[in-house]
């Protein structure tokens, strides 16, 4: 079951992968675009959407894709420079990428979400991105409003050039593969003992309410410090059993804040079938079926199952003293 949408998956984040670190490797600060919400989106934003919006609308025509870019910024008189340098990324895959295909194929991803769909977040982690850290490619195929099939491409995770590629189907369990190694089950950790837990938040201070993640952290004893990394990457090390908690609380500057489909779509399954637990911070199922957006959850919580619960204890204690 959805082995064709897992070996084409598959293939187009493994090419946005490699695309993605060539790009990483030669960028500069000119070439960096700045969204409306001045987080900054980079030519590899562009280059990986239309890579991946290719193969899926050449092999599953009709299914809607739900992507996070579109080409409007790119198709302005003052940013030809960094089409022309998308241009020439693509064709390094390939040479029919020219600008106004370019152009379409970002545009595909601006569907909305239908009975079944692709979402596709083709940088998650902007910023980690231009740091140089850690970011991820993210595909994730949705039906009937939960996640069937979730693909996470990390260039920079793992000690092998090229990083490290994870993918779940629902019911058959999490993987992952190394560039140039083999397949192999990933599971999440079967630690108990809260005090050996590692924990992992977001970098940026703006994404979560750190100040209460920090006390939660301390509630349950955790020994080390919360680890910061950017994007989905977090998902793949709970996956495989490197850390045990990733939380995201709303800041409190922006409670009402709901998350994106695409930024934890493939993360969430990849958790999930490796033995681990992803709910909202009410302890909610994530449901993809409201949209772009999460609109019935609210914050993020993925453990290795153990500590779940009472994760969830100590956020409802927390929230019933303010």
């Amino acid at each position: 079951m959805l082995e064709k949408e897992k070996e084409i998956g598959l293939r187009a984040v493994r090419e946005a992968m490699a695309l993605t670190a060539a790009i990483q490797a030669d960028l500069t600060g000119k070439d960096t675009l700045t969204k409306s919400d001045r987080s900054p989106v980079t030519i590899a934003d562009f280059a990986s959407q239309a890579l991946v919006c290719k193969a899926l609308s050449l092999h599953f025509p009709g299914v809607s894709i739900v992507g996070e870019e579109d080409s409007l910024a790119i198709r302005r008189p003052e940013n030809r420079g960094v089409l022309a340098k998308i241009v020439h990324y693509l064709q390094r895959y390939d040479p029919d990428m020219m600008e106004a295909l370019i152009c379409d194929l970002i545009d595909m991803g601006g569907d909305e979400p239908a009975e079944t769909f692709w979402t596709l977040d083709p940088i998650d982690g902007t910023k980690g991105f231009l740091r140089g850290e850690q970011f991820a490619v993210a595909l994730a195929l949705v039906r009937g409003g939960q996640v069937q099939l979730g693909i996470l491409g990390c260039p920079n995770l793992g000690t092998s050039p090229g990083g490290t590629l994870f993918w779940a189907i629902r019911g058959q369990g999490s993987w992952k593969i190394a560039s140039g190694g083999k397949a192999e089950p990933v599971h999440a950790s079967a630690r108990s003992d809260t005090r050996e837990m590692k924990f992992v938040e977001s970098y940026e201070s703006s994404h979560s309410d750190k100040n209460t993640q920090l006390e939660i952290s301390r509630r349950l004893r955790i020994s080390s410090p919360p680890e910061q990394m950017d994007s989905q990457v977090k998902y793949g090390i709970v996956a495989s059993g490197a850390a045990d908690i990733y939380l995201r609380i709303p800041h409190p500057t922006s409670p009402d804040y709901r998350e994106k489909i695409w930024d934890h779509a493939a993360g969430s399954l990849i958790v999930e079938e490796a033995g681990g637990r992803v709910s909202d911070i009410d302890g909610k199922k994530l449901d993809f079926s409201f949209g772009r957006t999460l609109r019935d959850n609210r914050g993020i919580l993925a453990t290795n199952g153990a500590v779940h619960g009472r994760v969830l204890e100590i956020i409802a204690e927390l929230a019933a003293k303010n």
